[in-house]
């Protein structure tokens, strides 16, 4: 099979909702394979380099544990450890790494960085996580979703908390995939809608609402983050008194539908954005969500690899 021209994931909408579909059902398929022990070495002799300028637990040991899984090799970097720390240009270092792998992985701080990375690169280049957008995580929540519910279409999603990068993919999703998504945030840290409103559409895909509870109201799924995200710890102690009123909690799950489900993409803190009856409760799947990021980031790189699989 003929591999595909060069293509980038740098946000949730540079994909079609037809190749999301494909993607999902590859993922089931990779995962069930990883729980038989049945080997699927789609990638064997491929190298994936993962650049980190964040500090990261999930993304590391899913992206690197995957491409392992798959067959392939994988080169770990930090601004600390390479020319990136010592200010040599991003495009530069781009030229030269894409020489040498065939895949890279980007966690970085601005959406501006990884852009200029990806143009300057000659192998498909992934979003590990920028301050704008995080799809690789929202790729598996809706896998995660899938699994247990089935189809996210039509369904309503809960965002309560921080209007960061999390929520921006969140609506992206929404309005690529046919959700609604709720969206409650203190005033002051709402969704950015040029990040989160699809390029070329007419109107953006959530709603907004003041009160969170109001927005869990018949909810499938309820979700949210951390208050603080990296790179804002100066804002810790202002963002803990405006966010008290966003932690779900008992009384929001209530408000949502009977089987809706609560995810978080971890870190958590309990007490904070969620109560430790809420995440630890029989309505939360957050280790089936963070396993998720494995076999949705493998289905991912044989994708951008290869392309199509029969």
């Amino acid at each position: 099979m003929t591999a595909p021209a060069i293509r980038h994931y740098l946000q949730f909408s540079d994909f079609s909702a037809d190749e999301y579909a494909y993607l999902f059902e590859r993922a089931a398929l990779i995962k069930r394979k990883f729980k038989t022990y049945d080997k699927h070495h789609t990638l064997s002799d491929r190298t994936l380099a993962m650049i980190f300028e964040k500090a990261s637990t999930r993304t590391r040991v899913s992206f690197e544990a995957g491409m392992y899984q798959l067959g392939g090799s994988v080169v770990h970097l930090t601004t600390g450890d390479s020319q990136l720390g010592r200010s040599e240009p991003i495009e530069d270092t781009a030229r030269v790494i894409s020489r040498m792998v065939d895949l890279v992985m980007i966690r970085t701080f601005e959406q501006a960085r990884i852009q200029r990375f990806a143009e300057h690169s000659r192998v498909p280049v992934i979003n590990g996580l920028t301050n704008e957008y995080h799809p690789c995580q929202i790729l598996a929540d809706i896998f995660t979703f899938i699994e247990h519910r089935g189809s996210i279409q039509g369904k309503t999603v809960a965002w309560i908390g921080d209007g960061n990068n999390m929520a921006n993919t969140w609506a992206q999703a929404a309005a690529l995939l046919g959700f609604t998504l709720r969206v409650s945030t203190p005033r002051g840290y709402e969704v950015d809608a040029g990040l989160a409103t699809l390029e070329g559409a007419s109107a953006k895909g959530w709603q907004n609402f003041a009160n969170p509870l109001q927005a869990c109201e018949g909810a499938d799924l309820v979700t949210t983050d951390v208050w603080t995200s990296m790179g804002y710890e100066a804002e810790n102690e202002a963002r803990k008194k405006a966010f008290a009123n966003w932690c779900v909690d008992a009384e929001m799950m209530a408000a949502a539908r009977p089987d809706a489900l609560f995810m978080h993409c971890l870190p958590a803190h309990r007490g904070e954005e969620v109560t430790a009856e809420v995440i630890d409760g029989p309505q939360s799947v957050v280790w089936d969500e963070a396993e998720n990021r494995m076999h949705v980031q493998k289905a991912l790189m044989e994708y951008l690899l290869l392309g199509r699989q029969g």
